[in-house]
This record gives structure tokens, C-alpha cells and sequence, in this order.
């Protein structure tokens, strides 16, 4: 069988969500690292892989895909059997996860990654944080986040009762975040922050943030 090939690196949000996926159905994979600085993301090879030239690209034998929301789908229903399962067969559960899952990608990963931006990657880059944007889209992250406090407030996870794609989606953007001042966005919810801490101590995240270190 050919193996899978994850194309990135731990740095990428995107490229770490698929990580994460990967180490908790404790599937191997062989990560070939694209840098990102040097535009090896926009050279002709990788291309052929995601012609958006953005990473992750992802490799298992013959099938080809981008997007890392679609690539843990594609995980996590092939590799069902092992490691943790991170979708429900229920398809009622199932639609409950999907809910969640979408709310992530169009509703918490906007004003997020825009406060990963200004709190994170200009800091990071030299760059200037602009403090007006960041107050807006604390407000903004701030109200999902409200709603957040009372959806786990009836379940442990977003997605029910187990751990979930729902979640891991979650896991890159805040990572970034609660080492920055919009960690008290998620400290001050006592539901959002049990969770924040509950998925972020789980060993397959440890495996990507250790991978991050290096």
C-alpha cells in the first residue's frame, strides 16, 4: 500500500488540523515539509497537487486532495476502525457533528484566524498590531463564543458527548490564540474554557505542538 503523504508544516493552521487528525487515528504518514518563505508552495510540483498553492496537500496511493477540513473528513471515515473515532455512524449524531463543523469553518475560524493575524503573525513578522481591528473582532469572537458557553453547557463536546472532528477544528486557531490577549475570551467562559482545556491536553495535539517546537 502506498503511504500517505501530508505536503506543509506544523506552522500552517490548515497543515496542523490535518495533523491532528492524523495522530488520533494513529494513522502513518510521512510529512514533506514546504517552505513556505521560500514560495516552494507556488513552484510547479506542488501545483499538480493543490493549484490554489496553499498548503496542506495530501497523498494517500492515487488519490490526490486539498482543504484540510475535507482531507480529516476523508481520515477520518478510510481509517474509521482505528484510533479514536471522530465521527459518529448515528446519522442523526452525525448531522448534530456536521452542524458544528460548519459552524467552526464560517462562523469561529473568520474573526479567529483575523485575530491570529493581528495578535499572532504580525508580531511574528515584525509587523505593526492594529488594536482597533483586533477590539472589533474580539467583539465579534466574543458573541460566538456566548453561544459556545451554552451549547457545552448541554454537552461536553460541540459535536455530543465524544470528542469530534467538531472539535479538532478547532484545535490550530486555538492554539494561536491562548498565547496571545484573546485567550481571555475563552478563559472567561467557565463551559468554553473546561473544553479549551480538555482538547488541547489531548496527546495526538501535543504530537502536532511538539512538531510546531521544532
Amino acid at each position: 500500500m502506498a503511504g500517505i503523504k501530508l505536503h506543509g508544516n506544523a506552522l500552517s493552521t490548515a497543515a496542523s488540523r490535518v495533523l491532528a487528525a492524523l495522530y488520533e487515528k494513529e494513522v502513518e504518514f510521512e510529512l514533506v515539509p514546504i517552505d513556505m518563505i521560500a514560495g516552494e508552495h507556488k513552484k510547479e510540483s506542488f501545483l499538480a497537487l493543490n493549484p490554489f498553492g496553499q498548503v496542506p496537500a495530501f497523498e494517500d496511493g492515487d488519490l490526490q486532495l486539498f482543504e484540510s477540513r475535507a482531507i480529516t473528513q476523508y481520515i477520518a471515515r478510510e481509517y474509521a476502525p482505528k484510533g479514536t473515532p471522530l465521527i459518529f455512524p448515528d446519522s442523526k449524531k452525525m448531522a448534530i457533528l456536521s452542524v458544528w463543523a460548519e459552524v467552526e469553518a464560517h462562523t469561529f475560524d473568520p474573526p479567529a484566524s483575523k485575530l491570529k493575524d493581528e495578535l499572532a503573525m504580525k508580531p511574528f513578522l515584525g509587523l505593526a498590531t492594529d488594536f482597533a481591528v483586533v477590539e472589533e473582532f474580539e467583539a465579534k469572537l466574543g458573541k460566538i463564543l456566548d453561544v459556545y458557553e451554552t451549547r457545552l453547557g448541554q454537552s461536553k463536546y460541540l459535536g455530543g458527548d465524544c470528542f469530534s472532528l467538531a472539535d479538532l477544528h478547532h484545535l490550530p486557531i486555538i492554539h494561536y490564540l491562548m498565547g496571545t490577549q484573546a485567550k481571555k475570551l475563552f478563559e472567561c467562559r467557565p463551559n468554553v474554557s473546561a473544553w479549551v482545556a480538555d482538547i488541547t491536553a489531548r496527546p495526538a495535539w501535543k504530537k502536532v505542538v511538539a512538531m510546531r517546537a521544532h
